[in-house]
């Protein structure tokens, strides 16, 4: 064999050999570990996972058996991701949480606690993903709950850590950059900071700076996004339009209203109002934010399905398509309102009964006894335009959808318990 020819098939050799061997590292479905996760997806889980429920029949309560999907799917909820410390983890946590207190079964908290002390040494220094975006930030929000539950003083020193950031983190107007190295400020980022920031001002301290933050973040936002008087609000706005390929050139705002994003604004604003005091100077302004943006989605629900479409106002629009991760965060917004006695009950209880109703046509226990959500975008950000929003790809168990399926069923069924 000539040798430039030998060489050349020995070379061609070791790189299928040792991409092949890439290729099993990365896809660990190969193995009885976790599959692999896509670049910035979300991973199937192990492949042997299974539970006892049965396929196709709904479980006594779907907030129970989505939680132990996640458990069963993720052992190592690290790896579920495209990255091992999100957002995602800390939103999911949440909903653990509210399982835990209504129901005093200590495996949610164990699952939250296996996670956070992979990234919370044994003196209290926080060992997770740098802290330069408000994302990051969000699952902060769990080291915050584990002092409050165990009052061990390592979560109480990693939560410091995070507490500090907000100190000199950049902003324009008085509200943060999504991340820090450009003045763009998304309506995503409301909840991912201020959800920490309220957390931590109710269990450890600092409520005064952490509860005004918040609503300043909150109140500026909506100064910004506020889509004339319909109560809702537009994805982002930056300081650089013309600088930005989302921005119309002039005002610096993104073009539409997004289901999940308004979502999470959403979310965060009635949590704010459960511990805010009555006589704080801002309270008035962000419950008037709150009960316009719950009439807005009052009025833009479908009236066929009780869901909540991708771009929530153009409902009408050819292409648009029913978001149940979006769906699913109202319901969780409307009910908590409910409770809280932020919202009439008559009004609001058949809005948020419907949406719930909606979102169970996109659920299933499939034939391993798990939870599958389908129809939902993943890891969506913010688009140039209406066709670009609606033409994400949807898929199952996107993790947004799932986290956001939790919410509402622990909130809509713990009225049941």
């Amino acid at each position: 064999m000539n040798i430039k020819l030998k060489y050349y098939s020995l070379f061609l050799f070791a790189v299928v050999v040792l991409g092949l061997d890439a290729v099993a590292q990365d896809n660990p479905a190969n193995s009885t570990t976790l599959s692999a996760k896509p670049r910035r997806g979300t991973s199937p889980g192990v492949p042997d996972a299974h539970l006892n429920y049965v396929p196709g029949k709904a479980p006594k309560y779907w907030s129970v058996a989505t939680a132990e999907t996640f458990m069963a799917r993720y052992p190592d909820y690290r790896k579920a991701y495209w990255k091992d410390w999100s957002y995602v983890q800390g939103y999911t946590f949440c909903g653990f949480e509210m399982l835990y207190k209504s129901t005093g079964d200590k495996k949610y908290l164990d699952y939250i606690k296996q996670y956070i002390d992979h990234f919370v040494d044994e003196n209290g220094n926080y060992r997770g993903d740098k802290l330069t975006n408000l994302d990051n930030l969000m699952t902060g929000t769990a080291i915050v709950a584990l002092y409050e539950y165990t009052r061990d003083e390592r979560y109480k020193k990693a939560a410091a850590q995070f507490r500090k950031v907000f100190d000199t983190y950049p902003r324009s107007d008085g509200q943060f950059w999504h991340g820090n190295k450009s003045p763009n400020m998304w309506i995503d980022g409301i909840f991912m900071g201020q959800m920490f920031l309220i957390r931590y001002g109710k269990v450890i301290g600092d409520a005064d700076y952490a509860y005004t933050e918040a609503a300043r973040q909150i109140t500026v936002f909506a100064k910004h996004c506020q889509k004339g008087n319909s109560g809702l609000y537009l994805h982002a706005w930056t300081e650089k339009p013309k600088e930005t390929k989302w921005a119309d050139t002039i005002t610096g705002l993104s073009p539409e209203v997004w289901s999940e994003g308004l979502g999470w604004y959403s979310l965060v604003i009635p949590e704010l109002l459960a511990v805010m005091p009555k006589d704080h100077p801002k309270r008035a302004e962000v419950e008037d934010i709150y009960l316009r943006l719950m009439a807005g989605l009052k009025n833009t629900q479908d009236p066929k399905t009780g869901g909540w479409y991708m771009i929530v106002d153009k409902g009408s629009e050819p292409g648009n398509w029913i978001d149940p991760s979006g769906t699913a965060m109202f319901v969780y917004s409307i009910q908590r309102g409910i409770n809280l006695g932020l919202l009439n009950k008559k009004n609001y209880e058949p809005v948020a009964k419907r949406g719930y109703q909606s979102l169970l046509k996109f659920v299933t226990i499939n034939e391993k006894g798990l939870v599958d959500v389908s129809g939902g975008g993943d890891g969506i950000t913010i688009k140039k335009d209406f066709a670009t929003y609606v033409n994400v790809s949807r898929i199952l168990n996107a993790k947004e959808a799932v986290a956001g399926f939790l919410w509402a069923s622990a909130i809509m069924e713990a009225l049941k318990k």
